[in-house]
């Protein structure tokens, strides 16, 4: 697929980085030649210099005959505008924009559902960061949780711990001890290595697990994994950007909620934008403050400022003051890799939050969901069968028929309104929404085809 992203900032670098792997031909164009170089000397891409929404820098990146258009610039403005020139001149296929200013958000279906800006997605960072946290947010103990089929099938990653009911035991006594209850086990990380489950396969403490089941069981499943927490009370938000705001405002009439920001206008104008929420003009990393605000007695300590080592150091500070859970949001993936095993509880990758929805629109197949797990590695992908048995490769085949590749599962079926926890004789049938898991994102392409309808098999 030809394509051509405009912006090399984080996500525009993230975006590029995950799919010149997957045979595209990218072009990267963002007016900073130092960024260009260093994308260029990483990767196999086109690079261009020049303004994105100009014409005839639009043209020189290829806009005549490019299938897709992603348009995350820093400026609103810009990314609609180039959207807007490709359709006009170019009529390119799909298009792209990044969005992040609520007032554009706020008339969503005006300005991009009808005749307006002629964009086919708007993706905005921060509010698919700010339902990632509210995820962790809900599930205590949860390390990822992902949504599927609307939120009806959800794919949760648990670290086990010593005292854990299935920890020392085979998987399948999981199905043992909960009978009544349907889930299953899609992967095993131990120690950063891969392991396949199967039935005998023995849950070790300390094993990041990825499990699949419907909201209403997660819960019961993360309890044969470690002691379960109790429901998260009170949580304190360090940062009152655009994330911090969105957080304390989804959260406030649930939780008692408290937003640390060290800009004092921007602390009045968050007051009185929220209702409920205590906002405390001060610096996230000060012992003191945290200490008057009882930063012992917090459940969750979330700090998402623009600085990523002031993110660590508040969230390490809190951690150590006895705050119960620390999340950092954290941009450099260098990062991330370093505090996650550290006093972080949980550390959160705005780009990784952030690719997976960009990501469907570029699979083979199919694909309505995908979400990038495990900084990048691994992905989850939901994907519509379609087809019969003489056309498709899945389709009217029991599971352990389908030819998976190396370190790929099938976790769920959501067949109409009806989810089906997958099991070795569960059929797939023609319409079903298939949620697997894949250890090693670059065997995408084999299960693209796997979900591509084409000539009669024999």
């Amino acid at each position: 697929m030809k394509i051509i992203i405009l912006g090399a900032g984080q996500v525009g670098t993230s975006v590029a980085a995950n799919l010149v792997n997957e045979a595209n031909d990218i072009t990267v164009v963002d007016t900073d030649a130092q960024r260009l170089r260093e994308l260029a000397d990483r990767f196999d891409l086109r690079t261009l210099q020049g303004h994105g929404a100009q014409p005839d820098v639009l043209a020189r990146a290829g806009g005549e005959d490019a299938e897709m258009i992603i348009a995350v610039t820093n400026s609103d403005e810009t990314n609609m505008v180039a959207c807007q020139v490709a359709y006009t001149l170019f009529h390119t296929p799909t298009k792209i924009a990044r969005v992040r200013a609520q007032g554009f958000l706020d008339q969503h279906d005006k300005l991009f559902g009808g005749d307006a800006f002629k964009i086919d997605v708007t993706i905005s960072p921060e509010q698919l960061v700010t339902d990632y946290i509210l995820r962790l947010i809900q599930n205590p103990g949860a390390l990822q949780v992902t949504d599927f089929a609307n939120g009806r099938v959800r794919l949760v990653a648990v670290r086990a711990y010593y005292g854990g009911p299935l920890v020392g035991q085979e998987l399948r006594t999981l199905y043992e001890h909960m009978p009544h209850i349907d889930a299953r086990v899609a992967a095993i990380y131990r120690q950063d290595r891969a392991i396949q489950p199967e039935g005998d396969t023995v849950i070790e403490a300390d094993d990041e697990v990825f499990f699949v089941a419907a909201p209403r069981h997660i819960r019961s499943v993360m309890s044969e994994l470690r002691r379960l927490e109790k429901p998260y009370k009170r949580l304190i938000f360090a940062g009152g950007g655009n994330i911090g705001t969105r957080l304390a405002r989804v959260t406030e009439r649930n939780y008692r909620v408290k937003v640390i920001e060290s800009n004092l206008e921007r602390c009045k104008h968050i007051a009185e934008l929220l209702e409920r929420t205590i906002v405390l003009h001060g610096d996230a990393a000060d012992e003191e403050l945290l200490l008057e605000e009882n930063v012992e007695d917090t459940d969750v300590f979330c700090a998402v400022t623009n600085d990523d080592e002031a993110n660590i150091l508040s969230a390490m500070l809190a951690k150590r003051l006895g705050a119960r859970k620390a999340m950092a949001l954290i941009n450099r993936t260098a990062y991330v890799d370093l505090v996650q095993s550290g006093p972080i509880d949980v550390a959160i990758s705005p780009q990784q939050a952030t690719i997976g929805s960009l990501l469907k629109h570029v699979r083979r197949g199919d694909v309505v969901v995908v979400h990038s797990l495990r900084r990048g590695a691994a992905e989850a992908i939901e994907a519509i069968a379609h087809g019969d048995q003489n056309s498709s490769k899945v389709v009217g085949r029991p599971i352990d028929a389908v030819q998976l590749p190396k370190g790929a599962s099938i976790g769920a079926i959501v067949r109409e309104d009806e989810v089906l926890i997958a099991h070795h004789d569960t059929v797939i049938q023609s319409d079903d929404h298939v949620v697997l898991f894949l250890q090693d994102r670059l065997r995408v392409p084999e299960v693209e085809k796997l979900f591509q309808v084409g000539v009669t098999f024999f």
